[in-house]
């Protein structure tokens, strides 16, 4: 008799969109810039290392970087989740390289941009992104929209096929709970170990069993904030522990709940963010982290 071999779960399983994935994603961000390769390579490595969940959008690198998914990926695993997001839109030439596209035709663009460049026939989640508040572009004019008439769009695209599920990005605890009824997946907000902003809505994902999804798991890629692997603490722990401060820094998310999407654009700092779900935290490291 054979069996079949079980696929790791870097960080143990989680649930998103009635699936179950591993806890420790990947973020394709990064990928929109560098050697094609170098990014096949690295998608081609994480899916090898048991990561089922991808996070990306057509407006990164203004398609390129699904692009680059379809061709390492294409036709893709039937395990493998592909979350896209909608909110913006790529912005070539411009001062900065995407601009906000919040209004219900704009999200209905974005969706079909995912689509086309992706490849597929149906989106698996689609998070939308507002921008009522930082970090990030906020909204001004006509890009201040009622967010009941964004789920609006999304759910009407879900009930076509276009989509399969819808997130969240970048909401309040409040919004997430006017939300609920259209069967939101998942939520992105910024949350890290020095940045624990999110908590009320952290905690609001637990309560409804919606998948908590933090980027900027190691601090904000904006220049002069703080960084999880600069910490003191977070270094301490890391030399008696044997592992990399980013490791204890994503291991203590992994503790609060979290599904990661770590982004990288190499192979190396790949494997070291997937072995972060092996990184155990005892309780004195958790006390000296809970202290920063």
């Amino acid at each position: 008799m054979t069996t079949t071999p079980t696929r790791p779960r870097p960080g143990g399983p989680a649930t998103l969109a009635g699936r179950t994935v591993a806890r420790v994603g990947y973020g394709a961000m990064q990928l929109r810039t560098g050697p094609d390769d170098d990014a096949v390579a690295v998608l081609r490595r994480a899916v090898e290392l048991g990561v089922d969940h991808v996070d990306t959008a057509a407006f990164y690198g203004d398609g390129t970087v699904n692009r680059r998914l379809r061709a390492a990926l294409a036709p893709y695993p039937e395990h493998l989740v592909v979350v896209t997001k909608v909110g913006a839109t790529a912005n070539p030439g411009g001062e900065v390289e995407l601009r906000l596209a919040q209004r219900p035709e704009e999200l209905r663009a974005e969706v079909e941009a995912n689509l086309r460049t992706l490849g597929v026939d149906r989106l698996d989640v689609v998070n939308l992104r507002r921008a009522d508040a930082r970090p990030g572009l906020v909204a001004e004019g006509d890009q201040v929209v009622d967010m009941d008439d964004q789920l609006a769009t999304l759910v009407a695209l879900r009930d076509a096929g276009a989509i399969g599920a819808i997130g969240l990005s970048t909401v309040s605890a409040d919004q997430l709970r006017r939300a609920l009824s259209t069967g939101i997946v998942c939520v992105q907000n910024a949350y890290s170990l020095v940045d624990r902003s999110g908590e009320d809505v952290r905690a609001r994902c637990r309560a409804e069993g919606v998948a908590w999804v933090p980027y900027f798991p190691l601090g904000s890629g904006f220049p002069g904030t703080r960084q999880v692997a600069g910490e003191p603490a977070v270094v301490d722990v890391a030399r008696r522990l044997g592992a990399t401060p980013a490791q204890v820094g994503l291991a203590w998310l992994l503790g609060r709940d979290a599904l990661l999407i770590p982004g990288t654009r190499s192979v190396a700092h790949l494997e070291e963010n997937v072995a972060a779900g092996a990184v155990a935290l005892d309780d004195d490291a958790l006390a000296a982290l809970e202290r920063i």
